[in-house]
């Protein structure tokens, strides 16, 4: 479970002034067996590095369980908005790619995890829509090495006010 703590959303005149700037560090969160469970539930990925706590208590490197890498990085969406990122007058964002993704450390059950985004650009794509681009870690409590690094590519519209409104 993570902390709450409000946060106010740019808009997107400053988001386009903030290229270069840190957008900001989540709060942590838990990655224990029952989201790894789910995870693979759903994805079909039932490696025993994951889900078998037992077996990997005896044969893994890690003597436990770890996050699948992916479920790692489909993480840093939900953290992004939990921070608060995405300018208040968004009609809609979708993901639109990555760049650079690395796996640099594995995500042992039970460890906390945060986000932290670097805002790389943010590029007009016509009126209204916006390419951000950002560099985001993951990081673990209590380890010098991050889970992963990676660029997201997310596409913003912005909320359009209707003629006579």
């Amino acid at each position: 479970m993570t902390e709450t703590r409000p946060r106010t959303p740019p808009t997107y005149e400053q988001l386009r002034a903030m290229a270069g700037q840190e957008l900001g560090v989540s709060d942590w969160t838990t990655v224990d067996q029952n989201r790894i469970d789910q995870f693979a539930e759903c994805t079909g990925d039932h490696q025993w590095i994951h889900v078998d706590p037992e077996r990997a208590r005896r044969q893994s490197p890690f003597r436990t369980t770890i996050a699948h890498g992916y479920l790692t990085l489909s993480i840093i969406g939900a953290l992004a908005l939990d921070m608060g990122i995405v300018p208040e007058n968004t009609q809609a964002a979708f993901n639109y790619g990555f760049d650079k993704v690395r796996f640099l450390s594995p995500v042992r059950v039970g460890a906390r995890i945060r986000l932290r985004t670097t805002l790389l650009s943010m590029e007009d794509r016509g009126p209204g829509q916006y390419l951000m681009k950002a560099a985001n870690t993951v990081e673990i409590e209590g380890e010098q090495k991050p889970a992963l690094t990676a660029e997201t590519l997310v596409m913003l519209y912005e909320r359009r006010r209707r003629a006579g409104a």
